[in-house]
């Protein structure tokens, strides 16, 4: 599991939401919330920042090293 993954589950029970409450509260489908939980890596990051945006946190994409 991602360290993202582990965050919003995390936080999800923290707040006391189930997945489906989540999905509803961020604008995002169920399947989403819960590939997100299990730690995909190919997810919309501008989904991933509307379920962030509930527990105040945004993720930005990770800057590229010039060679």
């Amino acid at each position: 599991m991602t360290r993202l993954a582990q965050y919003v589950k995390a936080k999800r029970k923290e707040y006391g939401l189930t997945q489906v409450e989540l999905s509803q509260k961020a604008g995002v489908g169920l399947r989403f919330v819960r590939e997100l939980e299990q730690g995909k890596t190919t997810l919309r990051l501008d989904k991933v920042n509307q379920v962030l945006a509930l527990f105040g946190a945004e993720m930005t994409p990770s800057k590229t090293p010039e060679l």
